[in-house]
């Protein structure tokens, strides 16, 4: 029987119909592990995201906020960098370590089919390259090599992809380094203009030349990042707001689920009820009465 969404491109079979010697046995894994995907091209991704933020930190402090003359500025700023920064790198290991849904792996067996009663006419998604039985709206990744619920899409920079259980993470890194972005660029400006108006030489720790090319390079990657994380929070926000992924909108795929208020699926992403936690990346969402998506249709 063919699947009648186009989506699945999946094997559907009846429980009498599945036979289990092509699978795995079942995959029982702890989820006190912590995720990591060893992929190459993610891991130094990641890696540069952290490096560009230890280099705006540095040019930030070293160059603009120890040598101002106002210690009130300083500090003011200072904090509020460094807190935005920290907070942008915690929601970046929490949306890279955390798995983002990831289905068990070799369930696809007669024994496990036949566990879940099938009603006549009933059926499920089975996924031939992991050997899972897929819930609905879930979908392969090629990089994770993994089933993923709600998958919205693979993220090099965070090694990931963005799912049901780490989109959170993903949206507050997506602000907060659009955050320390903006700031940045508003503290290059101020000091720009504090040096044109005082001796150069005097205004950094580090010669005039190399002043300049800091300042331009931490202004050419604020503005850059500006952009890009502006774009994705945005597109993100619309994603959660619609109740609809990347992945299916991309697909164009047919609604399936039932259609919920923005502000349920916001709370649906970021807990029950809205709190100051929404905004913190050491916070585990509370779904509480979000709808489970099922194995069966």
């Amino acid at each position: 029987m063919r699947s009648p969404v186009p989506r699945f491109r999946d094997v559907e079979r009846q429980a009498s119909g599945l036979e289990p010697a092509h699978c795995l046995p079942p995959c029982h894994e702890r989820q006190n592990n912590m995720w990591f995907i060893r992929d190459a091209c993610g891991i130094v991704c990641a890696i540069i995201t952290w490096l560009l933020v230890v280099f705006a930190e540095v040019v930030v402090l070293f160059v603009m906020l120890i040598p101002s003359k106002s210690l009130t500025y300083s500090l003011l700023n200072g904090t509020l960098f460094n807190s935005l920064a920290f907070l942008a790198l915690a929601s970046h290991f929490r949306a890279m370590c955390t798995d983002p849904g990831a289905v068990p792996k070799g369930n696809a067996t007669k024994e496990y089919i036949e566990s879940l009663q099938l009603k006549p006419g009933q059926v499920v998604y089975k996924c031939p390259k992991c050997c899972s039985i897929k819930p609905d709206r879930a979908h392969h990744c090629s990089v994770c090599k993994r089933c993923i619920r709600k998958m919205d899409h693979h993220c090099p920079w965070v090694n990931n992809c963005v799912g049901e259980n780490n989109q959170k993470y993903f949206v507050l890194f997506t602000m907060y380094i659009f955050l320390i972005s903006l700031h940045s660029l508003v503290m290059v400006v101020f000091h720009f203009l504090y040096c044109f108006e005082d001796d150069w030489t005097k205004c950094s720790t580090f010669s005039p030349p190399a002043t300049v090319i800091l300042l331009i390079l931490l202004c050419f990657e604020g503005l850059l990042f500006l952009i890009f994380t502006s774009v994705m929070f945005g597109t993100q926000i619309h994603s959660i707001c619609t109740d609809e992924t990347g992945i299916e909108q991309l697909k164009k795929e047919e609604r399936r689920w039932a259609k919920k208020t923005k502000w349920m699926n916001m709370k649906a992403v970021f807990g029950h009820p809205f709190s100051i936690a929404w905004f913190s990346p050491f916070s585990t969402p509370d779904h509480g009465k979000a709808d489970p998506y099922q194995y069966v249709v």
